[in-house]
């Protein structure tokens, strides 16, 4: 059930963020140059997903109940985000 999602490497070749879906909840990792964070939600912690679409790539942003900010994903291709949308819809509601 580990589904893993990785960004584009064409827009940040060394530090793409990365989607994993574990059994309880989904993780998000967000990387930058120097540094790195990473984030567990819990499916039924998922208020909302929303996609912003580009014309390559799209915004993945995830709306925890638990937490003031957003999540936000950058690079997907808009395939990716639409099926990382998917998945996280399907398991929060279940």
């Amino acid at each position: 059930m580990n589904e893993r999602f990785t960004a584009s490497t064409l827009k940040n070749p060394l530090f793409p963020d990365e989607v994993t879906f574990g059994e309880k909840g989904v993780t998000f990792k967000i990387r930058k140059a120097l540094s790195a964070s990473e984030n567990f939600v819990f499916y039924n912690d998922i208020a909302g997903v929303e996609i912003d679409s580009g014309i390559f790539f799209a915004t993945i942003r995830i709306k925890a109940r638990a937490r003031e900010h957003e999540i936000v994903i950058n690079n997907f291709n808009k395939g990716d985000a639409k099926r990382i949308k998917q998945l996280i819809l399907e398991r929060a509601h279940n």
